[in-house]
């Protein structure tokens, strides 16, 4: 069943690539996204390489295929938090990925670039990150080629962590009928308020070097508004939601054994001190996005968990406990 995927793939590349660069002797054929080349990984794994036209670059993206393609399959978009998917703070390094998608039927699309970015439609380029359209890219340009590509149900959903923990909401809000369900796991789900802004400069100004008004403009200007979750929560209405946080306090995976402590006493101080006061930060806008759901009478499924600092291990259990209701949306 895999090569079977795999000649699809190559197939649809092929036309694809066609179209991108235009074909000779079409009248206005103009550049478009489309699967630029395929690396095989291993049976269950490629990386799809797609050019953006509103980027102007080809994205990598890690694809695992479902456990069985003999029909079509719904997808899931996982993205990874400030990094990007460049670097060891992914999905990739941190969690046990592989095994825990092993015997599911859903395409796992996880794009591996787009550190510091909030996966958002970027005001003006930046000297530090370029030109970044991820919203058109994500929502617009990559579903149609994703679907043709591996023959997808149609059906989707979308999860993601820390920074892209508020993209997701973000993403769904800009796009509602993409999505079936929602899995925002430690993120802030306000642009607008002064804590929400003082997170995204932590993010794209302190930490990827950019500067967060070429993003959204002038701060508190209108473009911070429009990209707020919580101002725009009715637009949610519909959607399965999934949505966690923690207190900031140490629980189960403040150990030295943990994947992402790795036996380092100095990573997990870091984690405790600097991974609690993130998290607690981030509990506070969560409770705000809960109380505004349940005054407009959207429901969502909220796990408050009364231990946990923003790190990998309460990621990864994120992932797990949000899966069953992310399945049922997408059909599975």
């Amino acid at each position: 069943m895999t090569s079977g995927w795999l000649r699809r793939v190559v197939g649809t590349m092929a036309v694809g690539l066609l179209v991108a660069v235009g074909v000779p002797g079409i009248a206005g054929a103009q550049p478009h996204s489309a699967v630029a080349h395929v690396e095989v990984e291993d049976d269950r794994t490629v990386v799809l390489h797609v050019y953006s036209a509103a980027m102007d670059r080809v994205v990598p993206l890690r694809v695992r295929t479902p456990a069985d393609t003999s029909v079509p399959r719904p997808t899931l978009y996982l993205l990874n938090g400030a990094g990007g998917g460049q670097g060891a703070a992914t999905w990739d390094a941190q969690t046990g990925i592989d095994q825990f998608f092993a015997d599911k039927n859903v395409n796992v699309v996880t794009p591996l670039e787009g550190s510091f970015s909030y996966y958002t439609d970027w005001q003006q380029e930046d000297p530090v990150l370029g030109r970044n359209k991820w919203t058109t890219f994500l929502t617009r340009e990559l579903p149609p080629v994703v679907d043709s590509a591996l023959g997808t149900s149609g059906r989707n959903a979308i999860a993601g962590l820390s920074m892209s923990g508020t993209s997701v909401l973000s993403l769904a809000i800009a796009a509602p009928h993409l999505y079936r369900a929602v899995g925002a796991y430690s993120g802030c789900a306000e642009t607008s308020t002064e804590l929400g802004q003082l997170y995204v400069r932590t993010v794209v100004e302190s930490r990827g070097g950019a500067d967060p008004e070429n993003m959204w403009g002038p701060f508190d200007g209108p473009g911070w508004r429009e990209n707020d979750p919580y101002r725009h929560a009715e637009k949610l209405r519909g959607i399965d939601l999934y949505v966690s946080s923690a207190t900031g306090l140490p629980g189960r995976h403040e150990h030295l054994g943990a994947r992402s402590v790795g036996n380092d006493p100095g990573m997990l101080l870091n984690q405790v001190f600097v991974g609690g006061i993130i998290e607690a930060a981030v509990n506070d806008c969560t409770r705000r996005l809960a109380a505004r759901l349940d005054e407009l009478g959207i429901p969502a499924q909220f796990d408050f968990r009364p231990t946990g600092t923003h790190s990998w291990g309460y990621w990864e259990d994120d992932l797990h406990n949000s899966w069953p209701m992310l399945a049922r949306a997408i059909g599975l």
